[in-house]
């Protein structure tokens, strides 16, 4: 028995692949970094610190410490996020009815602390949620399961009675490791591989709900 939906964000929630992109090229470009498409890629599902020190790695510069790199990308975000229209399109509504169901709502993301009141305050969802989680709390972020087994924990469920919505193949492994049960979120993505999800849906209309 299903007793807990818990979220990923960045992709599920909202947008942000791209305004992600946007800060990471303008803060590490004002570094001195030559970044490349090719690289970017790599930093896809990465968390911010591992961005951060991945760039590092690959081109060092010394004006900047890490951890004021990796905030200044964060606060180029944040700016993105409120002024961009970067919602998914019918996400509170669908969280909204699940709430209906009884059902805890939980989130679980990659992305640091800070950014999560931002996106939920935009979306007008935050009392929506019953617990929120990110992995820089963890050692490790997705694909490591920590990320997820805490967030059951602050819900109060097991692993198992856990239903997961993500849309990276990153993601799913970390819910998968963690016994969850993983639906994936399409969005029109055509280059992800969904095979280890156990259920897909493509957007978040009544028809996707039903299921659930």
């Amino acid at each position: 028995m299903n007793k807990a939906i818990i979220f990923d964000m960045d992709g599920v929630l909202i947008d942000s692949e791209r305004l992600w992109k946007q800060a990471e090229k303008e803060v590490f470009t004002s570094l001195g970094v030559k970044v490349t498409d090719e690289y970017s890629k790599q930093t896809k599902s990465m968390t911010t610190s591992d961005v951060t020190q991945f760039w590092y790695d690959k081109n060092p510069w010394e004006n900047r410490d890490l951890n004021t790199a990796e905030e200044m990308v964060i606060s180029r975000v944040i700016e993105l996020i409120k002024t961009e229209n970067c919602q998914i399109k019918g996400v509170k509504p669908f969280i909204e009815k699940l709430k209906t169901q009884k059902l805890k709502i939980g989130l679980a993301t990659n992305s640091p602390n800070a950014i999560i009141p931002v996106v939920l305050k935009k979306l007008d969802i935050f009392h929506l949620f019953d617990s929120i989680s990110s992995a820089e709390f963890e050692i490790k972020g997705k694909p490591d399961p920590a990320i997820y087994f805490k967030a059951a924990d602050k819900l109060g469920v097991k692993p198992e009675d856990c239903i997961v919505i993500e849309d990276s193949f990153t993601g799913m492994l970390a819910a998968k490791n963690a016994r969850m049960t993983v639906v994936a979120f399409t969005n029109g993505n055509k280059e992800c591989d969904f095979e280890i999800a156990d259920y897909i849906i493509e957007n978040f209309d009544d028809k996707e709900i039903e299921f659930i």
